[in-house]
């Protein structure tokens, strides 16, 4: 088995939904009004210390990780599904540092080290899910016609 020591990732949480313009028309209700959802939140990126992991073989040959992305909201005050977080194991005692993009060959910056079993840390959040228009809804805008779309990861 190939020992490896010391990776580079690049990792990218999971967008945001965006909120749903929806309006409720029924036969009997003269009113309806809006009834758009929110947007779901983008999944996190967590590195997990797990003990039955012993080298970094598996970046060896991935080097791009991506969590998934929150659903839009749909009608009928309707929130999108969330995005699943990505869970990525690693060996008890890594060091995550984090390596500027624009300067390769500045030092790297200390960002955490995960010493024990099960312990984890959140690399990169998810976007927040926009709202909807039933959100925006008032007694002086009864018929809102703007969404937020969701932030990025």
């Amino acid at each position: 088995m190939k020992f490896v020591d010391e990776v580079k990732i690049q990792v990218e949480a999971g967008h945001g939904g965006k909120g749903c313009k929806s309006f409720r028309r029924e036969k009997y209700v003269p009113f309806g009004g809006p009834d758009g959802g929110d947007g779901g939140k983008g999944g996190d990126v967590i590195l997990v210390a797990d003990r039955n992991k012993g080298t970094l073989l598996d970046f060896q040959f991935r080097a791009q990780w991506q969590a998934e992305d929150g659903n839009p909201g749909e009608g009928s005050r309707s929130s999108g599904r969330s995005g699943a977080d990505l869970r990525i194991p690693v060996p008890v005692g890594t060091s995550i540092l984090k390596v500027d993009p624009e300067n390769p060959d500045a030092e790297p910056e200390f960002i955490a080290d995960l010493a024990q079993d099960g312990q984890e840390f959140i690399l990169a959040a998810g976007g927040r899910g926009g709202k909807g228009n039933e959100f925006f809804k008032s007694a002086t805008n009864r018929v809102p016609e703007h969404t937020q779309p969701g932030e990025a990861g």
